[in-house]
């Protein structure tokens, strides 16, 4: 266990590390109300090195949420879902496990994440302690519901379609490395697809009472409502485009680093 902690939690950092700029592209894309959430700006004002911003909180989130959920899916496939018949059905069934558990454990720093994310030229606070001193705590568990209706789901199906194409490609003969690569890019794209508008809102309710431009929302319908009545339903889908372009490298060195640390550690 203390492995699958480790490969899951090593593996996030070095795929979110090498994607970060994508990252921060792809929040600035689901709050466009805010008038600095864009690269150019961040390049003017804070300089390159800021493309990272936020990105060592993002690794303090990363490590246990997906070192938890790594370990979560690994004991719910082996010891919860082991009577489970179809492998496809197993694998989606303990990836949602496992995505509930992660998420609830760890959400406070999803929060802290995004608003350090956001920020131009530490407008708002100056570290991650800032962020916890000034926030109250219904404020850091912000959409933390549509979180877990979210990321349940995406874990879901991110683990179903990944052993679904890694058995694929595999049929094809592909190189080990591209198997892993191609299958890992696919089912984060794959994912994020089927389940985009829930990460839209999670942003969304995190930001609350961050700034007077931040939209005010009292609920997940009135959230969905009120996105559909202003900017139509396509924005429900805001920053899809820029979501996909970041998950399929991010998932690609995800999944690939998640085999390499099974292999180092002697881990099936």
């Amino acid at each position: 266990m203390f492995k699958d902690l480790c490969i899951g939690g090593t593996a996030a950092c070095i795929a979110r590390t090498c994607t970060a700029p994508l990252e921060l592209y792809k929040i600035q894309c689901q709050n466009r109300y805010l008038p600095d959430a864009t690269l150019s700006k961040v390049w003017k004002k804070e300089g390159f090195r800021y493309f990272w911003k936020g990105n060592g909180m993002n690794c303090a989130r990363a490590f246990p949420q997906f070192g938890i959920n790594y370990c979560a899916f690994q004991f719910a496939k082996h010891n919860i879902c082991n009577n489970v018949k179809s492998e496809t059905q197993k694998n989606f069934y303990s990836g949602g496990i496992s995505g509930l558990v992660a998420m609830s454990i760890i959400y406070p720093l999803e929060t802290i994440r995004t608003r350090l994310s956001l920020q131009l030229c530490h407008s708002h606070y100056q570290n991650p302690f800032h962020v916890i001193k000034t926030l109250t705590y219904k404020e850091l568990y912000g959409g933390l519901g549509i979180s877990l209706l979210g990321f349940g789901p995406f874990s879901a199906f991110n683990y179903m379609f990944y052993y679904n194409y890694k058995k694929l490609f595999e049929k094809q003969q592909f190189s080990k490395n591209s198997v892993h690569l191609l299958a890992g890019g696919l089912s984060g794209m794959c994912a994020i697809c089927l389940t985009y508008p829930s990460d839209l809102l999670r942003r969304r309710f995190q930001m609350q009472g961050f700034s007077k431009e931040v939209p005010k929302y009292t609920g997940i319908y009135n959230s969905m409502k009120t996105i559909v009545k202003e900017e139509g339903v396509r924005g429900l889908y805001r920053g899809l485009g820029p979501a996909c372009i970041r998950n399929f490298p991010c998932l690609a060195i995800q999944f690939w680093c998640f085999e390499k640390g099974k292999e180092l550690l002697g881990n099936d």
